[in-house]
Order: structure tokens, then C-alpha cells, then sequence
């Protein structure tokens, strides 16, 4: 068996890079728990004992999870709100959840979209226990992660009256984009995120619920973890696509196979931080801790880059 330092990635054709990996870690080290958790959406999931609540929570939480960080959060709270102590208890009745959000908007959902998606998942949680059970029974048939969640989808919009056709001209958005088909190009990124909350050990942010291994886990990317991920040679895909996801995580694996997905957080809080740029840029790489990885800091042909003011 080959020693991890002359590993590489099978498709991304990325060597393990031990500096690399004790940098990344130290990203990962240096926001405490509590202070991420405080702008994760997945931070509503965790005010919950019931693992029915944690499940749905933590759905709409991620289905909710684009474009502003703050706004998500507050909307999040405001749907909340309308549902009581107890979520999976709301969702058993899909009239009065669509009554109690009934003025609820968040950019293109309206509060018949989240009714239908809770509703449609509490249906599922109902005829087989729990979100994970579904899951876990499917992937364990299949050990396909991206089918797997497919067909769980497909019983949750079944069950909800969700749209599965391609929407025509002048359809609304919101009843199709709240929950993702993972069988589609796009990387699914916040079906990822759900993913990652639910099966990643209990560390303060994930929350362990489901038996799967975090080893099958694909990271949830978005524009700012595909950019930090470009610039560390993860990928050269210009797309965030979901064979770009998979080359990423194929890559994070050389840093840790039983739990690549770790360093999701690493990733994306730099790429938010420093607004990680596709160009060589003075101001807005200065004190990046991965600068010295970077494609286009440490190479020789990063010097004939040319240096941005701003």
C-alpha cells in the first residue's frame, strides 16, 4: 500500500501535500464551535431534543441556505417562529401549516413551498421512522450517495406535492428550487449541506444523526469554496458542477479518507474571508494562511502574474 506522501487524488491528480495538510488543519482550528455555529444555519437543529425536529429543521434550514448569510438566519427564525415547540408535530397537518406560513417569503419561496416540503418530509419521517432510516436503507441497497438521495427526494416531493417536471415559462420558482433533484449536473450544494449536518459527527456544528459513514459524503460547493479550491489545485473544472464537487472531495480525501467533508468549513471560510480572487492579488490574499499553496503564489509562473490593487 502506498504511503500517504505519494498519494494522489485519482481524479483531480493531486499529490498529498503534508505542509498543506497541517495548514488546512489549522484553518479548521482557529473559529471555535460556538462562534461558527452562531452564523450556520444548522444552529436551529441543535435547539432541538427530538431527532423528528432536528431532520425537518435542519431540511428547511438548508433549503433556505442561498445568497445572504444574516438574511438566511433571520428568515430562518421567522419560520421557525410560526411553527411551534414541536416542528414534526406542525408538520403533520399540511392545511395548517400552510395557514400559519401563509405571509412567509424568502426570496423566491413563499410559505406554500416550505409548508409542502415540511409536510411532504414529516410524511416520509411517518411511514419509515426517520429521514435516516429512508436514507440509510436506500444507500444501503444501493451505496449510490447521489441515488440514494434522489429517491428519498422523489418520496418527499411525492408526499408533499412538489413539482418534478422542468418548469415551463412563467412557472414559479420556489416549488421546484426548495428541494434540489440530485440527479441533475448542478452540485447540490445544499442537500450536501443537509447531508453534512446530519451524518458528520456530533462536533458542536454536524450532528451525527445518521448511520452513515462521513467517509461517502460529497462537499456542499458554492462559489466560494470552488474558488479557494481552484487556487489549491483541487480542480481545474471552471464549473460548480457536481463532478467539480466530487474531484474536490476526491482531493480532500489524501487529507483525511474517513472524513473528507471536514474541511468544508477551511474552504469556505477563507473563501468568504479573503474573497478569494482567480488572480494573483496583493491586498486581498494578504495573511491568507494558505498563500503558500496557492497556484498563483507558489509557482514560478506566479511571478509573471500580475499583481491587482484592489
Amino acid at each position: 500500500m502506498a504511503s500517504r506522501s505519494s498519494r494522489t487524488s485519482s481524479r483531480a491528480g493531486v499529490r498529498y501535500d503534508p505542509a498543506l495538510h497541517e495548514a488546512l488543519d489549522a484553518v479548521r482550528a482557529q473559529v471555535r464551535a460556538a462562534d461558527r455555529l452562531h452564523s450556520d444555519p444548522v444552529q436551529f437543529a441543535h435547539r432541538y431534543v427530538n431527532p423528528l425536529d432536528k431532520e425537518l429543521v435542519a431540511l428547511a434550514a438548508s433549503a433556505m441556505a442561498f445568497g445572504n448569510v444574516t438574511t438566511i438566519v433571520n428568515k430562518t427564525e421567522v419560520l421557525l417562529s410560526q411553527l411551534g415547540p414541536s416542528p414534526h408535530q406542525a408538520a403533520d397537518s399540511l392545511t395548517k401549516l400552510q395557514t400559519a406560513l401563509a405571509e412567509f417569503r424568502h426570496r423566491v419561496y413563499v410559505g406554500d413551498d416550505l409548508a409542502r416540503l415540511l409536510a411532504g418530509a414529516r410524511a416520509v419521517q411517518a411511514q419509515y421512522g426517520t429521514l435516516g432510516d429512508r436514507f440509510t436503507t436506500l444507500y444501503a441497497t444501493s451505496s449510490d450517495l447521489r441515488e440514494s438521495l434522489a429517491l428519498m427526494c422523489d418520496d418527499i416531493r411525492t408526499e408533499a406535492g412538489l413539482p418534478s417536471h422542468t418548469l415551463t415559462a412563467g412557472e414559479r420558482r420556489g416549488p421546484k428550487h426548495v428541494l434540489a433533484d440530485p440527479r441533475g449536473s448542478g452540485a447540490n450544494k445544499r442537500l450536501m449541506l443537509f447531508l453534512r449536518w446530519m451524518v458528520r459527527p456530533l462536533d458542536g456544528i454536524d450532528l451525527g444523526l445518521w448511520k452513515v459513514a462521513p467517509s461517502v459524503l460529497v462537499i456542499p460547493l458554492d462559489t466560494h469554496v470552488h474558488k479557494v479550491a481552484m487556487n489549491l489545485g483541487f480542480t481545474k473544472r471552471s464549473q460548480v458542477s457536481w463532478q467539480t464537487a466530487v474531484e474536490i472531495t476526491d482531493a480532500l480525501r489524501l487529507y483525511d479518507e474517513a472524513d473528507p467533508v471536514k474541511y468544508d468549513f477551511s474552504l469556505c471560510h477563507l473563501g468568504m474571508l479573503q474573497r478569494c480572487p482567480s488572480r494573483r492579488d496583493s491586498q486581498r490574499c494578504e495573511g491568507c494562511p494558505l498563500i503558500s499553496h496557492c497556484r498563483h503564489w507558489n509557482t514560478k509562473r506566479a511571478a509573471k502574474l500580475p499583481l491587482l490593487s484592489g
